[in-house]
């Protein structure tokens, strides 16, 4: 196998999604705060016991302030 092989086998490899990561676990997106730029996804809100506000979206845990949601775009996570 030359080299030309061998970095292409490296580098489609490394596109493939190992079992177990994002996207398998019924998450569809992460809640940001503008404010302080925190981030969690969807499906840590309630694991982590964030606070939500009268409408039930989530209240950053750093700063308080109201996040907004962000749906995953794709196959990959919401980053």
């Amino acid at each position: 196998m030359g080299i030309f092989d061998t970095v292409t086998g490296f580098l489609e490899s490394s596109t493939e999604r190992a079992p177990g990561t994002a996207g398998d676990d019924g998450s569809e997106g992460s809640y940001w705060c503008d404010d302080c730029g925190v981030r969690v996804r969807d499906v840590d809100v309630d694991e982590k016991g964030l606070p939500r506000d009268n409408k039930g979206t989530p209240r950053c845990p750093d700063c308080d302030g109201r996040m907004r949601f962000e749906r995953a775009s794709g196959t990959g996570c919401a980053c």
